[in-house]
């Protein structure tokens, strides 16, 4: 039963690993295109990836009695997280806007807290945003507060995403919802990408690396996340998503050479915590 446990755990590890290289593998893309180019191309052939591997193709007979109000607004989170968030890795190292996207999910959770001793968990993840600025001189730290604020806007609507995933849920469609969001972000987004950059969203040379991010991002994750359920408690699986920064700053680290100061990961440490609290508290809370 260890043994199955520890394989779960190290499929979690190897999901995160993965959509965390995905995003170095990204950011090395924004340098050649924008921000909205690289979402589009990653969107496009993550639908492909998603409808095959559901086969949602089943689920059009059913398309007409869908609650199609929460369906549009979990795609519409999702779009918007996805353009906020590849924008701040544009301006921001890795670690740094995983970091403050981090505090949108964290944020929900916090808004759970009805004991004042849970409060501390706030304070940490407030001290990790003051942290993470180089207040004295964010230039020269390869800082930037537009960047900050679209980490911090993918943040927020990484938390509306969670919040009308789970009335997306009750419709019982399954992870075809998945498909269905990603699929309608890519369909709204796809004229924007057409009218504003239409030579690179069509030039064949980017697209190997494209499906390469989807892959990483979307196929791997999702695959070893469905593994790793099946075994683990939701108090572990929400203990091992808090390490997500962690490994971000890691992958900046080798595979962008991205450095941060210890300030900045005294920061991701105390966001960190705060999830891990939080995320305690919360199953804590369902078993008294």
């Amino acid at each position: 039963m260890k043994n199955l446990q520890l394989i779960a755990v190290l499929y979690m590890v190897l999901s995160m690993v993965a959509y965390q290289i995905s995003a170095s593998f990204a950011k090395q893309l924004i340098t050649t295109l924008d921000p909205l180019t690289v979402t589009i191309l990653r969107l496009s052939f993550a639908t492909i990836i998603v409808a095959i591997m559901f086969r949602s193709w089943t689920i059009i007979s059913k398309l007409k009695y869908l609650k199609w109000r929460d369906l549009l607004l979990y795609s519409a989170s999702l779009g918007c997280m996805n353009i906020l968030f590849y924008t701040s890795l544009g301006k921001l190292p890795q670690g740094i806007a995983v970091g403050l996207e981090f505090i949108g999910p964290l944020g929900l959770a916090l808004l759970s807290i009805k004991q004042r001793s849970d409060f501390i968990w706030v304070a940490f993840a407030i001290l990790g945003i003051a942290l993470m600025v180089p207040w004295h001189d964010a230039q020269q730290q390869n800082f930037s507060y537009i960047g900050a604020a679209c980490a911090l806007g993918a943040g927020f609507f990484w938390a509306l995403y969670i919040f009308f995933g789970h009335r997306v849920a009750q419709q019982n469609i399954g992870l075809h919802a998945l498909t269905l969001a990603i699929g309608m972000s890519t369909i709204v987004m796809l004229p924007i990408g057409l009218w504003s950059n239409a030579p690179a969203l069509l030039d064949t040379q980017y697209w190997g690396k494209a499906l390469v991010i989807a892959i990483l991002a979307t196929a791997i994750p999702y695959a070893l996340d469905l593994m790793a359920l099946k075994r683990l408690s939701k108090l572990s699986y929400g203990t091992l998503t808090s390490l997500a920064p962690a490994l971000a700053a890691l992958a900046g680290l080798v595979i962008l050479h991205e450095q941060i100061s210890l300030l900045q990961w005294v920061a991701l440490l105390c966001i960190m915590l705060a999830s891990i609290g939080v995320t305690l508290r919360g199953e804590k809370s369902q078993t008294q």
